[in-house]
This record gives C-alpha cells, sequence and structure tokens, in this order.
C-alpha cells in the first residue's frame, strides 16, 4: 500500500532538536530566526555526544560564521517561499532587515558558499512548494501562482519549466499517470 504525506521538514527538525535537548539535559531556547540558544555551559563531552547523535538525522550544527549566516538566509528564504501571506517587500530590503546586514553582503556571502545566487535559490523553493501544491491538487494553477506571488500564470508557468524542464500540464500528466499505475497494481 501507498499514500501520500505532507510534512512540515522545519516542525520537523525543530522536534528532533527539542527531543534530543531534552534528553541530553541541555536547556536551550529557541530564537525566531531558527537559531538554537543554549542556556548555560555544556560540558565539551557532552556537546559532542549531542552533535554526533544530531548527525544521524542528518542535522549539522554549524561552526562558522559564514555557514551560520548562510542558513539564516535559507531559513528566511523558506519562510517566505512557504508564508501564506502576500509578499508586499522586496526580498533584497527583507533579508537586509532582518540579518542587519546589506543585501551585497549577504547575496555576496551566499553565493560564495552555495554557488548559486539567492534569487535562483528562491526560485527553487518556489518551484519544490508548487510541485507539492501540484501534487495535493486542491488548487488551480492561477491560485498556485498568486500563493507564490508570481505576477502572472505565464511568468509561473516560464520559471517552472525553466527550472524542472517540464510544463506544468507535463508534470500534472506524469504524476496522474503515476497515480494510475499505482491504483491499477494495487
Amino acid at each position: 500500500m501507498k499514500f501520500n504525506i505532507i510534512y512540515q521538514a522545519n516542525q520537523i527538525t525543530m522536534a528532533i532538536l527539542k527531543e534530543q535537548l531534552e534528553r541530553f539535559e541541555i536547556q536551550y531556547r529557541f530564537s525566531e530566526n531558527g537559531e538554537v540558544d543554549l542556556l548555560g555551559e555544556v560540558p565539551e563531552q557532552r556537546y559532542k555526544e549531542l552533535e554526533s547523535c544530531l548527525e544521524k538525522y542528518s542535522i549539522e550544527i554549524l561552526h562558522d560564521q559564514k555557514s551560520q549566516l548562510v542558513q539564516r538566509i535559507k531559513n528566511i528564504l523558506q519562510e517566505v517561499a512557504y508564508g501564506e501571506s502576500q509578499q508586499i517587500f522586496t526580498l533584497s530590503g527583507y533579508l537586509a532587515k532582518q540579518l542587519g546586514l546589506s543585501y551585497g553582503y549577504i547575496s555576496y556571502i551566499f553565493t560564495a558558499q552555495t554557488y548559486t545566487s539567492i534569487e535562483n535559490y528562491m526560485i527553487m523553493l518556489k518551484v519544490e512548494r508548487a510541485k507539492n501544491l501540484l501534487l495535493e491538487g486542491a488548487q488551480s494553477i492561477k491560485e498556485i501562482s498568486y500563493m507564490l506571488n508570481y505576477s502572472s500564470v505565464g511568468h509561473f508557468s516560464r520559471q517552472f519549466k525553466k527550472t524542472t524542464g517540464l510544463t506544468i500540464s507535463m508534470f500534472k500528466k506524469i504524476v496522474d499517470n503515476r497515480r494510475n499505475r499505482v491504483a491499477t497494481n494495487n
């Protein structure tokens, strides 16, 4: 038997972090920007055990400041891409305000560390969200393009095809064919 699921990766990560921090009896606080503040001193051995345990879940503790900044940028971009409200700001201005840094510096560090631009990363996130929404099938293409803050369905369709290599209708057809194959095999 097969079934479809939907999940929020950030919530899963937070739950795992909470569980492991409590298991190691480490006092903590989650900050608004996805960081974990450890309250008080943590013995080095316990910290290494926590780090090792988190690696089993593909959760990595970042040590250098550039990697930490890139992760903060990614967290903000995910919040924007998966947020429900309409965007009433420029992404560059929003990132600069949230991080308290110039956008030029933010963009330089992000590109140097990830080998892609912030804009391309954001497009990738939006297209991934679009694919999930298309799989759910609850919204029309027009509604999805509006949810993702595209200026038009045409612009959304072009970015989808440029990113995936498939038109939206081809993507939906492939998904429908796979679902039909699974349904006939069961």
